[in-house]
C-alpha cells in the first residue's frame, strides 16, 4: 500500500514539470474585458467562471443583479451605522413602540413586530414598483467618460459594501450569541467620538 502511495505521488508530482499552455485566454475574459467595473490590476475577475460562454444579455442581467445587491448592501451598512449615532424617535406603532426602543443590528429582528415589518416591506415594494428616487429622465445627463467613471465607482462601492455588511452581520451575530466576546460595548469601536467619548 505504501508503494502505491509513493508511486501516485510521483505521478502527480511529475505534472509540475509538464510544459504549460501559453497564449490561451478565456473567451469570457476577451468578451467582457472592456465592461464597466473592470479595473486594473486584476482586469476582468471571474474566478468561478460564471461568465464562461454566456451571452451579452445574460452578462448584463448579472451586472444588474450585482448593482442592485450593491445598492442594497450600501443601505444595509448605513442601516447598521446610523442607529449607532442617531435615532429618529418616531413611534413605529403609535403609543406602543418607539424607534428609540428598538435595539441595533440582529437583535432588532425579534424586537420589530409584524406591523413594523409590514411598513418596511410596503415602502420597499413601492420604491421597486414605482421607481421613486430616480432622475426624471431615468438616466444621468453626463458626458460618457464621466458617466463610466461614476458607474464604475458605484459598482466598486457596492462590492465593498457587500463585504462590509457581511462583516457587520458576522460580528453582530457573534456578539448576539456571546455578548461581550470582544470586550467592547459598542458595535463600531474604531470611532469613539461617535459615542461622545
Amino acid at each position: 500500500m505504501m508503494k502505491l502511495a509513493v508511486f501516485a505521488s510521483l505521478i502527480a508530482g511529475s505534472s509540475a514539470f509538464a510544459p504549460a499552455q501559453v497564449g490561451r485566454a478565456s473567451t469570457s475574459v476577451q468578451a467582457f474585458e472592456n465592461e464597466i467595473g473592470v479595473l486594473p490590476p486584476t482586469g476582468f475577475f471571474d474566478p468561478a467562471g460564471l461568465s464562461d460562454g454566456i451571452s451579452q444579455e445574460k452578462f448584463d442581467s448579472y451586472r444588474l443583479a450585482e448593482l442592485k445587491h450593491g445598492r442594497a448592501a450600501m443601505l444595509a451598512v448605513l442601516g447598521y451605522v446610523a442607529p449607532e449615532t442617531y435615532r429618529f424617535g418616531y413611534d413605529l406603532i403609535p403609543g406602543e413602540l418607539s424607534t428609540n426602543d428598538i435595539p441595533n443590528g440582529v437583535a432588532a429582528i425579534k424586537a420589530i413586530p409584524f406591523g413594523g415589518w409590514a411598513q418596511m416591506i410596503a415602502f420597499v415594494g413601492c420604491v421597486e414598483t414605482y421607481g421613486w428616487f430616480t432622475s426624471p429622465t431615468g438616466v444621468l445627463d453626463l458626458p460618457d467618460d464621466i458617466l463610466a467613471k461614476r458607474q464604475t465607482a458605484e459598482l466598486q462601492h457596492g462590492r465593498l459594501a457587500m463585504l462590509a455588511f457581511l462583516e457587520l452581520l458576522r460580528h453582530d451575530s457573534q456578539n448576539f450569541v456571546s455578548p461581550g466576546f470582544d470586550g467592547l460595548d459598542n458595535m463600531i469601536t474604531g470611532l469613539p467620538f461617535m459615542y461622545g467619548n
